[in-house]
């Protein structure tokens, strides 16, 4: 079973990434790899934050690596949180008060499309190639559900009335924007293998 390594400690992204892979794939965080460093995401783009944390990973092991980033974008709001999604309402990146925010932010506002974009950085012969996957759908008035995470219990995903965070794994999967960056990566992989 290969070995891929996935340069995050986000738990709940590691499962997610595991849950859209097929079992030929072994997913290593980078806790589980024995890395204990915090990757700083400075950029102002989703794939110049993905390019640095796969960048200073394989920088730092030698070993191939992917990383990513998501951002939520509002239409009402430019755009916004996109990569600033994390940290929304502050530093300390606390999801409740970043739904809270958002949800503050378009309390009256009757435009409420939304997408999640995710973009892989695959590091490929010491150098980034890139992997975009895009969920659109609608924010909610209120949250629902308690299974997901981050803005999961307020986007209503497009083709579906059910919220994110009230969907088993499969369910969200055949909307994900992870999982379809995700399959592009693995395409990519198994006709480079």
């Amino acid at each position: 079973m290969p070995d891929l390594l996935f340069a995050t400690n986000n738990a709940n992204k590691i499962r997610e990434i595991r849950d859209g892979l097929p079992p030929i794939w072994n997913i290593i965080g980078l806790k589980e790899a024995g890395i204990n460093v915090e990757i700083p995401e400075p950029h102002q783009t989703l794939q110049e934050n993905a390019a640095e944390k796969a960048t200073t990973i394989f920088n730092l092991t030698g070993i191939a690596c992917f990383s990513e980033d998501t951002g939520l974008e509002v239409d009402a709001l430019n755009g916004s949180p996109g990569v600033h999604s994390a940290r929304y309402a502050g530093e300390d990146g606390n999801a409740r008060a970043n739904m809270e925010k958002l949800l503050h932010q378009l309390n009256g506002v009757e435009n409420r499309t939304a997408r999640f974009r995710t973009i892989i950085a695959l590091m490929w012969n010491g150098e980034p190639i890139f992997f975009e996957g895009v969920c659109p759908g609608q924010i909610a008035t209120s949250p629902r559900g308690d299974g997901g995470f981050g803005y999961d219990p307020i986007f209503i995903p497009e083709g579906s009335t059910l919220h994110f965070a009230e969907m088993p794994m499969t369910e969200k999967n055949k909307f994900s924007h992870r999982k379809k960056a995700l399959q592009k990566l693995l395409t990519f992989l198994q006709s480079h293998g």
